[in-house]
């Protein structure tokens, strides 16, 4: 019998920041990404339930994320922050549209 076989690996990554994402601190977000990206990971999932703020830098580091998965042939998916100021950015860019979103980082995942 011939057989061709193909492994497919994907790697998922789950990143789950902790502060603000900003000005200030989406070049580190941006590079920790950039590194996954090098190292093989094709899908994320970016848990930001513990994220307080959003502004228009850490929103264009998730677009990135986005854009360069999918040239991978990964995707992201976001997790809803629990604060309403970090919800209300998402939900005014409508990125909660662009983005396949979930309540927490299992479902996230399992969406996959």
């Amino acid at each position: 019998m011939n057989l061709n076989l193909k492994e497919h690996i994907v790697r998922t990554v789950v990143v789950a920041p902790t502060e603000r994402i900003d000005a200030f601190s989406a070049p580190g977000l941006r590079a920790a990404l950039d590194q996954q990206l090098a190292d093989g990971a094709k899908r994320f999932v970016l848990d930001l339930s513990n994220v307080p703020f959003l502004d228009s830098a850490g929103m264009a580091v998730l677009v990135s994320l986005l854009k360069r998965a999918r040239e991978r042939g990964g995707d992201v998916r976001l997790v809803w922050p629990t604060e309403e100021a970090a919800r209300r950015i998402i939900k005014l860019t409508k990125f909660d549209r662009v983005f396949s979103m979930a309540d927490t980082a299992e479902a996230a995942l399992a969406d996959f």
